[in-house]
């Protein structure tokens, strides 16, 4: 499966609003879960086994209450059982269709 998740903190860290680090917080558990994964200025994306996945989601999500008295979760995720690397092969199969329609 692959999940793409944002988890941040209710409250800021600073006088601008910043929840930079808490969320640098949440990312360093991705990384440090062995799960293929991307970071884009709005969400993380994971791939793995369903419960690998909601378990670095929760993992994040407990890091932040540690510093927050309210975490907020968005989450998507598309569940396909028996396909792997879809992280890169969604986007490879997506750049090919693109290529076709291109030189129609």
């Amino acid at each position: 499966m692959i999940v793409a998740f944002s988890v941040a903190p209710t409250t800021a860290s600073d006088d601008a609003g910043s929840v930079g680090d808490a969320v640098a917080r949440a990312v360093a558990v991705v990384r440090r879960s062995g799960l293929p994964h991307r970071t884009d200025s709005m969400f993380t994306t994971i791939e793995g086994e369903w419960d690998e996945c909601m378990a670095v989601v929760k993992e994040c999500c407990d890091v932040l209450a540690e510093s927050s008295p309210r975490v907020g979760l968005v989450l998507k995720a598309d569940i396909r059982p028996g396909h792997t690397g879809e992280m890169e092969g969604k986007l490879e199969r997506l750049e090919a269709a693109i290529e076709r329609q291109a030189g129609r």
